[in-house]
């Protein structure tokens, strides 16, 4: 009886000790260290990103109010576009805002809460410009090895079926990994050496088990960024091939700037993508990997609509 009364008592202490932890956890804040910390420094990157925010913001509403304000404009090429121009704004407010506000207030502090959020959305929008990349690139492959077909394929309910299903596929994805961070226990006052909670920083942060997490970061990085990259670079390569076939120089031209802005705005992110993270595992400074996620997280959504109206005559007279 008595060691049946210890075993008891133990179990219920532990279970007592998870939940007070798991609150800690709930109720903690964490520190977000940013760029800098020199105080003469702060308003030149208030400044900086506050314009480079309201570019982005602007430019990616006039490539949709452009879209869908110009009749000439409702084809499924343009109709993907203004969704990664929404796309493209919802994924920079994730992040950008919140640093502001720490800057203007000179406080470095972000709740549990807001990190969750954060990482949730940060997640499902990189995951939507993505697949929405993935999709331009399909479109473009039907349209210049397949032109006969092209109105027939890409109909309006499979664009509306393609985008659906990007945004549900991105939801849970985004979904996965925030209840996976859940399940992880952190201290408080914890430093983040970034400017907004990334999840990998997230997860290194904690001090509970994190193998389930790695693995479910890593085989979900396989699926859904080796997946669709690897099919853009398919599509890309028989457009190259049928590009070759045609006769004259003008085909070729007409026919490969129908594909030029986006595959700019495709080399653009991922490259600045993967820069981010080679970056970081050669330099190991956790700071230089804050500086290089800028590339893509704000300048990337910011140059979009210039590489799309500058070389698009469409969206030139639209706009």
């Amino acid at each position: 009886i008595h060691d049946c009364v210890m075993l008891f008592f133990s179990y219920f202490g532990s279970h007592i000790d998870y939940m007070e932890r798991g609150n800690d956890t709930q109720s903690s804040e964490f520190l977000l260290l940013g760029f800098s910390e020199e105080p003469e420094f702060q308003p030149f990157l208030f400044g900086l990103f506050l314009s480079m925010y309201l570019v982005t913001v602007l430019g990616n509403l006039l490539i949709i109010l452009a879209v869908n304000s110009d009749s000439h404009l409702h084809t499924p090429m343009y109709f993907f576009l203004a969704n990664l121009s929404f796309v493209d704004i919802c994924f920079t407010s994730t992040t950008v805002p919140k640093m502001l506000w720490n800057i203007q207030t000179q406080s470095k502090v972000i709740t549990y809460a807001g990190c969750i959020t954060q990482i949730y959305f940060f997640t499902l929008f990189v995951g939507l410009d993505n697949f929405l990349l993935t999709v331009m690139a399909y479109d473009r492959f039907v349209a210049i090895c397949h032109p006969l077909h092209y109105t027939v394929t890409m109909n309006p309910q499979f664009c509306g079926l393609l985008v659906l299903v990007s945004w549900i596929t991105s939801v849970l994805h985004s979904l996965l990994q925030t209840l996976m961070v859940l399940r992880l226990s952190f201290c408080t006052g914890m430093e983040i050496p970034h400017f907004f909670c990334e999840l990998n920083q997230m997860i290194h942060l904690a001090y509970s088990d994190t193998f389930l997490n790695d693995m479910v970061v890593y085989f979900a990085t396989v699926l859904l960024v080796g997946g669709p990259l690897a099919g853009i670079l398919y599509s890309y390569s028989k457009i190259v091939l049928c590009i070759c076939r045609i006769s004259s120089a003008q085909g070729k031209y007409k026919a490969f700037s129908t594909c030029a802005s986006h595959l700019s705005v495709v080399s653009l992110f991922y490259c600045t993508g993967l820069g981010v993270y080679l970056s970081s595992a050669a330099t190991l400074s956790s700071h230089s990997s804050a500086t290089a996620s800028v590339m893509y997280t704000v300048v990337t959504p910011m140059l979009n609509p210039f590489i799309y109206s500058l070389r698009n005559k469409d969206i030139k007279e639209a706009l």
